[in-house]
């Protein structure tokens, strides 16, 4: 038996390792995505695929990475794996999130034996397909979406396999970021290995190994007190989404979470089958939703690795909206659906758990995309825009404003840094007023942004956003209220007021488009939602009130009609 000072020196030397690869990443990539955004994730397996240590990057990719590790190594065998080798991956139905993301795996060799794996996977800025930025958000097939790859090696035994790099590059709108991009994740593994390899030096392979098996039986004890403090029963909740880029239909989902003793079963049968557009989830999706969901229900102080996530049991029925089969889109599921998940899960268990849950926040990441040639370099671009919004109220607190969906926990990109690599000006970065739901304790603010487009320039805009239909924000709990809705519009140059895409270049979706022609002069405004209230809003303090309209988060007119006249 370890004593408890060595794994927790260990546990954290494990994190560490991952967020050493982060920093590689951020200081070495050539995308904003990844040296802004942080919109990748570092993970470290022991040789049977078993997740031993992580950093706090996107949830839904450290999830996802658990099901890609451990069914890539199934596929191709663990005999398969030199020294030196990366394994390079992005398919859907392999396990990963959606098809930008891709995966590299590199083994970690010590004295000549296996001693487990180092992972990166990352969202690449353009892959190809029908869409610029590769988010065609009115998809019907995964072909639409990119170019997929199965789990193949691109690096073998430290020697860059240039063919398949070369039918990679021919296939995505922006060669040269690929392949930056792509060396940083490679890059970060290196890292990685080396600073394993010192632990191994240091530490011996015989109490790394021991030390990490009992990590992981230590924090599925954890997990499983914590469960257990629930109280047993049948937890339901449903939720719809306005649709799905194809159709103007609303999509719905339905959760069931059965708590028996000191494990969760957490069933999504009852939601729809999956759809003709990109809104599906896949299994790795909804399992990181679901994983998502508890870890912000339960004691943070976890460690997070394997053994955490095995008291939580999902049910995910194959050809659902949360479990798409091929040849079925999902590009959408991971930053629309996913949030939508883990939101459902909470509220589900909010009575058991009342202060504990939150409503409900965002819940999308406003994917914003755009390309064209850049009128100052004659070089392609293309750039994937996420936007923070409001998240949801507490029991014991306001809603966080301008935040990333939970999936996601990725970083604003700078203006400065936005307006230097793209012909967009950022004419408005604001906080919208009175978009927190009104509640005891109110959600959090939503955010706008307004873009011009530069002079002598078109650009090719793609979007994928949610709840801007009337209906659809983000729910109060323990009758607090909805937020406000999100919105992208658009001005032609000349004219004087926003409308939707949809009036203006006819889009079946206003909040789903792909590849609409803007030219100079152009505007387009990107609203995000407001997360939900808490409680009564006639329970809301006055100073907090008073304090709201001082601060422009409340108009008085919001004030006297929702908080009683407070202020």
């Amino acid at each position: 038996m370890t004593d408890t000072v060595t794994l927790t020196v260990l546990n954290n030397a494990f994190v560490n390792v991952c967020r050493e690869m982060g920093l590689t990443m951020i200081r070495t990539a050539f995308s904003p995505i990844f040296n802004e955004g942080l919109d990748f994730s570092c993970v470290v397996f022991d040789r049977r695929g078993n997740m031993i240590g992580q950093a706090e990057f996107c949830p839904a990719q450290i999830a996802a990475s658990m099901y890609i590790v451990r069914w890539t190594l199934e596929e191709l065998g663990v005999d398969s794996f030199e020294p030196g080798d990366v394994v390079l991956h992005n398919d859907p139905y392999r396990g990963g999130a959606h098809i930008p993301e891709h995966s590299v795996i590199r083994p970690v060799f010590h004295e000549g034996e296996l001693f487990g794996f180092v992972a990166n996977v990352g969202h690449l800025a353009e892959i190809g397909g029908m869409a610029v930025g590769s988010f065609a958000a009115d998809a019907t097939e995964v072909f639409q979406e990119g170019l997929r790859i199965p789990p193949i090696k691109i690096v073998k035994r430290d020697e860059h396999d240039m063919e398949l790099w070369q039918l990679i590059m021919a296939n995505h709108r922006t060669p040269r970021n690929t392949w930056g991009d792509l060396n940083a994740q490679i890059g970060s593994l290196r890292v990685a290995e080396r600073r394993m390899h010192e632990l191994l030096d240091l530490h011996g392979r015989e109490l790394i190994d021991q030390a990490a098996d009992e990590l992981m039986d230590y924090s599925e004890r954890w997990m499983r007190a914590e469960i257990e403090a629930i109280p047993d029963g049948v937890y339901a909740f449903g939720e719809r989404m306005e649709d799905d880029g194809v159709s103007t239909d609303p999509v719905s989902f339905h959760v069931e979470v059965t708590v028996t003793g000191d494990e969760l079963i957490v069933d999504w049968s009852g939601s729809d089958p999956q759809t003709r557009g990109p809104i599906n989830a896949t299994y790795g999706v909804t399992a990181g939703a679901t994983y998502n969901a508890v870890f912000h229900l339960t004691d943070d102080g976890i460690p997070k690795n394997s053994g955490a996530y095995r008291p939580i049991r999902i049910i995910a029925p194959p050809g659902s909206v949360v479990n798409v089969q091929y040849p079925g889109p999902s590009v959408g599921g991971n930053t629309e659906t996913h949030p939508k998940l883990a939101d459902m899960v909470i509220a589900a268990l909010a009575p058991a758990l009342p202060n504990r849950a939150a409503a409900a926040e965002g819940g999308t990441a406003c994917n914003f995309l755009f390309g064209g040639t850049h009128p100052k370099t004659g070089d392609y671009y293309a750039n994937y825009h996420l936007e923070g919004g409001g998240w949801g109220a507490t029991a014991a607190q306001d809603g966080n404003d301008a935040i990333i969906v939970k999936n996601g926990n990725c970083r604003n990109t700078p203006v400065e840094i936005f307006e230097t690599r793209f012909p967009l000006r950022v004419l408005e970065y604001s906080l919208v007023d009175d978009s927190g739901g009104p509640g005891a304790h109110r959600g959090g603010l939503g955010t706008q942004r307004v873009f011009e487009v530069e002079e002598n320039t078109e650009v090719t805009v793609n979007a994928l956003l949610d709840r801007t239909n009337s209906g659809f924000g983000a729910w109060g709990l323990a009758d607090g209220k909805s937020g406000e809705l999100a919105a992208i519009l658009v001005k032609r140059k000349g004219e004087s007021e926003f409308r939707t895409f949809t009036e203006v270049f006819g889009t079946a979706s206003g909040s789903k488009f792909t590849n609409i022609r803007l030219q100079s002069g152009d505007q387009v405004v990107l609203r995000s939602p407001g997360g939900g209230g808490y409680g009564d809003p006639t329970e809301r303090s006055d100073e907090l009130v008073r304090e709201d309209i001082a601060q422009g988060f409340v108009s008085e007119e919001r004030a006297r009609s929702e908080y009683g006249g407070s202020g």
